[in-house]
Formats: C-alpha cells, structure tokens, sequence
C-alpha cells in the first residue's frame, strides 16, 4: 500500500465513510478508490485534491498526501510576517484592537499564541515567567497551577470545556501537537470527544475569572478565515472573550 492511499484511507476511515460513499460523492468507481486506497493506482493531483475536499482533510495535511503521491503541494505556506501576507496581519491587528477593552487573542491549531491585543496582558499578572517564555500556549497557561488556574473560579467546569474540544480538534485534524498538549495536561486518556461526558446543560460555558477582588464572567467566541487557501491562514483562529454580565462590562470599560 502506498503512503498517499494509505493517508487516504485513514481520513476516509477518520470520517466514517466507506468506500462507496465516498466514491459517489467524488464521481469515481468504487473499483478505482479502491486501487487508490492499495497503491495498485497512483491519483492525478486533482483527484488527490477531490477526495480531500469530500473527506475535509486540513490543508497542511492536502498537501503532505500530494507530496507522498508523487506531485507538488498545491497550497502555500508562509509566515505572517511575510510581505504577502502584510494583509491579512493588518485584518488580524485590526480585529483584535477593535475588541477592546475586551480581550482578544489570535493561536494556531496547537494552540500556541500569535498575537494578543493589550486588553488581555492586565490578566496575566502574577503568572510565572516560564509560562510566558514564546512559544506560549494559552492551554498551558491557562490550566498551569502557575499560569491562570489558581484565577479561574469554575477552573473544573472550564478546564473540561477546553479538554472536550481540544480532542475535538484533535480528531478532526490528526494534529499530533494536540495530543502532545492533551498529554501535557494529563489528559491522553485515548478518548475522543464523542466520548466525553456530557457537555453541561448551560448554553454556554462561562470563564469566571478572579481579578483582584472582582470575579470577571465571560463568554468566548471564535473566528477563522473563510475559505482560506494558504495553510499558515487556515490554522488561525481568533479568541474573542465578551463580557457576560453587566459588573464586567463596566469594570473593563472603566478601565479603559
């Protein structure tokens, strides 16, 4: 079996398809998914890009089946700081500076930080230095008796929240620096997110967050990029953290 059919396979497998569905999906026979899948045939980059699209592969991980299947990544990668991707830096200051007073913050899909806006730094104080040294990952920092866990009053409530969806990720992306972090936070227990317990029953889980004498509430929001086609872009999300109550809001915008 070849590396690229047998990737193939496995994400086919990951989404619970058989072959049969797949290959309707896609316009092929399942005869020749079938020979994809063994090695007996080796896939045109278009088809190789098709399967991936149906199957909803990540895009770093498109373009590790083309190499493997013998043809050229077909999407980019650059860093932020590349002058092509000036742009799309600009949108992602823009968006975090116009949360404020509220804080904001941009991490890729292991969850390290990339940017934060000023709104966020107030909340760090007292958080040992090692957790702080780049590359700060904000799972580490937040659920590190060091970091913010002595701060967060529902901490049991909200670090199950992180877990349910750090596996989660972990399962739809086959990112093994997600099960690197679920094994730093003592969390490799091999289970996938459809086994975790029930999420609670409240429409949504709030971070209460003790500052000084006030315990901030807040609700989190995330946003990626549409469509993107550039892998650095596609692993982004933006963090957004909304006042839940109304002491909250008027704290943060006093403070301001």
């Amino acid at each position: 079996m070849s590396e690229a059919g047998r990737s193939l396979r496995e994400w086919r497998r990951r989404r619970h398809l058989s072959q049969l569905e797949l290959s309707h999906r896609v316009g092929v026979s399942t005869r020749h998914l079938s020979f994809v899948e063994t090695g007996r045939s080796r896939p045109s980059s278009a088809l190789v890009l098709r399967l991936c699209a149906h199957l909803d592969v990540p895009l770093r991980e498109q373009n590790r089946v083309l190499v493997t299947a013998g043809h050229a990544p077909a999407h980019p990668e650059r860093a932020l700081t590349d002058v092509s991707m000036s742009h799309v830096s600009e949108a992602i200051e823009g968006i975090l500076r116009a949360h404020e007073p509220f804080p904001a913050l941009v991490v890729d899909r292991g969850w390290d930080l990339v940017s934060a806006n000023d709104a966020l730094y107030p909340l760090l104080d007292g958080v040992a230095e090692h957790l702080l040294e780049p590359p700060v990952n904000v799972i580490r920092l937040s659920l590190h008796p060091d970091g913010l866990a002595p701060r967060i009053v529902n901490l049991d409530q909200w670090r199950e929240h992180l877990v349910h969806r750090i596996r989660r990720e972990r399962d739809l992306s086959s990112d093994p620096r997600l099960d690197a972090l679920l094994r730093d936070i003592g969390e490799d227990d091999g289970s996938t997110w459809g086994e975790d317990s029930s999420p609670p029953p409240d429409l949504l889980v709030p971070l209460l967050f003790r500052s000084g004498e006030q315990v901030l509430s807040f609700v989190s929001t995330t946003t990626v990029f549409g469509t993107p086609q550039e892998v650095t872009l596609s692993e982004l999300a933006i963090e957004v953290l909304h006042p839940a109550d109304a002491p909250t809001r008027s704290l943060l915008l006093d403070a301001n």
